[in-house]
């Protein structure tokens, strides 16, 4: 069956193929992130389902995190070595199946796990999407392509919370999950007929190697550490089980970093971090995660349980700040390709920043404009940053590792988001702590006191605060990248 997947077919043979392969990552790319964006949004209710609190909801998104993290780099490399389009077909098999999975769970464990099987395929297709765009346009049109992809990620956002809110309100949330199984089907459907497995890059021939213990080493780093700053959270820093696992990351990524340096065909090639524009890239792309997943992640709360909004509302006020990704990534990365990325690298990092400061204003009785113009400001400078970035750190990388290391952006972008979503926790929960408040999100409901919504509230403007200087640390990074590209 497998070897179907690598017949030529009427798509590969056109002059605008580059196109239609476009057309089928970026069916892929909505699906992922309207997943994302409706599930978001769906947790509240998923909560209320179960009768359970929000911090073990929470794991619904840090299991499928967790999963992608730590598959990412081995679906990429195995990309490179059997072919693309039979990782990304395979992928889209896998989180069909999750999704439907998702959809018929009967508890919250039985959820958290179905979610897993859906993280496994997310970073087959995650990990070899990025990739095939680049082959199939070239490294002239290389950042064009990813603004592109950019803006599909923009719809996505803008779709996700907005169908997916009034899913929840008319539906129930497991219509979210069905609807995610049934585009999960269309993208199948499209990647099987459009790509062609030779075009789409990697396969026996380039390089047959897969660096198993690397692999291991990388999965074990990732998971340790991401669950540490899970758990702290949630348990202390000072736990047994924190200090077990910070334990572990630091071992495991000793181990790695010696073993990828050592063998003949690492699974990641750790000399790239030699290239100052590489490591500036990665560097400015982690931080800028880590510094706007907590904006994505806590706004529902607050407008839900502190302005009192619905969540099928919340999906339209989040529309106009997502809808700004879709304009500014195509425009982006097409005039990076023209005019180099430092200026859009360091002016899209400071225009975010720029949006965070106006966050950090919001109190109890705040207006839904101050978070729909922070959001937006926020939004469009990240929208502009991310295509050029990643069109910088691809410029150094050969065609033969396109999906190793698109896979590692991906896995930069999905850590920072665990990690994001851990720190502002513990930043929010810390701060209700201090304020006399249970040191919890589960406290914050619909029948929570001013006092408690209040110190939410402190909680949040702190969070911002602290994203507002990682995004300063993301543009002072960008300033080191070269100023033209060609």
């Amino acid at each position: 069956m497998l070897s179907n997947f690598g017949s030529r077919n009427s798509f590969g043979s056109l002059t605008n193929y580059k196109w239609w392969v476009l057309f089928a990552v970026s069916v892929g790319l909505f699906t992922s992130v309207f997943d994302h964006g409706s599930v978001n949004v769906a947790l509240p209710s998923i909560a209320d389902h179960f009768q359970t609190d929000l911090p073990t909801t929470q794991w619904i998104v840090i299991g499928y995190g967790l999963t992608i993290a730590a598959l990412l780099l081995p679906m990429g490399r195995l990309s490179d070595i059997v072919g693309r389009k039979i990782i990304f077909v395979l992928g889209f098999i896998v989180f069909t199946a999750g999704g439907f999975l998702a959809a018929v769970s009967l508890n919250v464990e039985f959820l958290i796990g179905a979610k897993i099987i859906q993280g496994i395929g997310s970073a087959m297709t995650q990990g070899t999407s990025m990739a095939m765009v680049i082959s199939a346009f070239g490294d002239k049109d290389r950042g064009k392509a990813l603004g592109l992809t950019m803006s599909v990620v923009g719809a996505g956002a803008v779709v996700g919370p907005a169908v997916g809110g009034f899913l929840v309100d008319y539906l129930g949330w497991e219509s979210v999950m069905y609807t995610t199984a049934g585009l999960g089907v269309v993208s199948l459907i499209v990647a099987t007929v459009i790509l062609d497995a030779t075009r789409s890059g990697g396969g026996p021939g380039v390089d047959d190697s897969f660096d198993w213990l690397g692999a291991t080493f990388s999965a074990f780093t990732l998971i340790s550490l991401l669950l540490a700053l899970t758990l702290g959270s949630r348990y202390g820093w000072d736990s047994l089980s924190v200090i077990t696992a910070f334990g572990i990351f630091v071992t495991s990524a000793t181990l790695f970093i010696w073993w990828e340096l050592y063998v003949e065909s690492p699974m990641l090639n750790l000399r790239l971090f030699g290239t100052g524009l590489f490591t500036a890239g990665v560097l400015a792309s982690w931080v800028s995660f880590l510094g706007t997943q907590p904006v994505r992640f806590l706004i529902p709360f607050y407008l839900q349980f502190v302005l009192g909004f619905s969540p099928s509302m919340i999906g339209w006020i989040i529309v106009p700040s997502a809808f700004c990704m879709v304009i500014a990534g195509p425009i982006s990365g097409r005039l990076s390709d023209k005019y180099g990325w430092r200026i859009f690298n360091v002016g899209g990092m400071l225009v975010a920043a720029l949006g965070l400061l106006m966050l950090v204003n919001l109190d109890v009785k705040s207006s839904v404009l101050l978070v729909l113009a922070g959001m937006v400001v926020q939004t469009l400078g990240s929208g502009t940053f991310w295509p050029s970035n990643n069109s910088s750190v691809m410029s150094v990388v050969s065609p033969a590792s396109y999906g190793v290391i698109s896979s590692f952006m991906n896995l930069v972008r999905n850590s920072g988001n665990v990690v994001g979503i851990a720190v502002s926790t513990a930043i929010v929960t810390e701060t209700m702590g201090s304020m006399g408040h249970p040191p919890t999100l589960s406290a914050i409901n619909d029948s929570s006191g001013l006092p408690i919504l209040s110190a939410f509230t402190a909680g949040l403007r702190n969070t911002f605060w602290v994203c507002f200087g990682l995004t300063l640390v993301g543009a002072a990074a960008s300033l080191v990248t070269m100023t033209k590209n060609r």
